[in-house]
């Protein structure tokens, strides 16, 4: 059990412990800046990714608040919209009954017009067919009275004393 590395000389043990010295001074010399400059420079870059993620969270914050805000100003808009199309609605409706009342008026008065149009119409032609039927009845009449000489002469004569009257 002789062996060197688990029963190290005094020589060994001196070599390693100058060979130990000059590794910790050439890390402490030149790669302990380096590993301090990278682990500033992490730290610098952890800090600027914090505050650009908190910049980041306000914005979303800010967009978020001014979505929430074109949302409302567009459910405004859609409301004002709809009463707008309401409204619309029904003044085309109230138009459409307007003109179908006015229509209708018209349409009736066109209707009664014509009524008494062809009711004067009948009239006129009633009066002249019972003028007619009149001037039939009498002129039998005076024929059938006429047609003795004698009551002819009377009829004659008192016509013109009446008509002499008048």
């Amino acid at each position: 059990m002789n062996n060197p590395l688990i029963n190290p000389g005094i020589g060994t043990f001196v070599w390693m412990l100058v060979s130990f010295g000059i590794l910790a001074f050439i890390l402490i010399k030149f790669g302990w800046p380096m590993i301090l400059k990278s682990l500033k420079k992490r730290e610098e870059a952890i800090a600027a990714s914090l505050n650009e993620a908190a910049k980041a969270r306000e914005e979303m914050k800010s967009l978020v608040a001014h979505n929430e805000e074109l949302l409302r100003q567009a459910k405004i808009e859609r409301d004002q919209m709809l009463r707008d199309a309401r409204t619309t609605g029904d003044q085309i409706i109230e138009e459409a009954r307007a003109k179908a009342t006015a229509e209708a008026d018209r349409i009736v008065d066109a209707a009664r017009e014509n009524i008494n149009y062809e009711k004067l119409k009948a009239m006129t032609e009633l009066k002249n067919e019972i003028a007619n039927l009149s001037i039939e009845i009498a002129e039998k009449l005076i024929r059938a009275e006429l047609s003795d000489k004698s009551k002819a002469d009377a009829v004659i004569a008192r016509e013109m004393e009446r008509m002499q009257l008048n």
